[in-house]
């Protein structure tokens, strides 16, 4: 019974572990997952180096972004980080 109670506080600390690093992690890969395979054209994206644009087109693994008048990239699916919300305002820098 006294190797059992000399475990207890490891078996804490894994579990408070899994709690606080793991279960969270798998959660935001879930959702990511979850957001990637629900893109649609015409969505506003930003991918994970920043970028924003238009989705032009899915075809499987890849997308076309439009992030100019008239320049579409393809990038890997998995490169959307975000749908970016497409109800911002340009703030405009006021004159002194």
């Amino acid at each position: 019974m006294p190797e059992l109670v000399s475990l207890l506080p490891l078996v804490g600390i894994a579990l408070l572990f899994w709690l606080l690093v793991i279960r969270p992690a798998s959660r935001r890969t879930k959702e990511l997952a979850r957001m990637q395979s629900s893109l649609e054209v015409g969505d506003e994206v930003m991918l994970t180096s920043g970028v924003f644009g238009t989705l032009r087109e899915l075809d499987g693994d890849q997308v076309r972004v439009e992030i100019a008048e008239g320049v579409v990239i393809k990038v890997a699916r998995g490169a959307v980080g975000t749908i970016a919300d497409s109800g911002l305002d340009v703030v405009e820098p006021e004159e002194n």
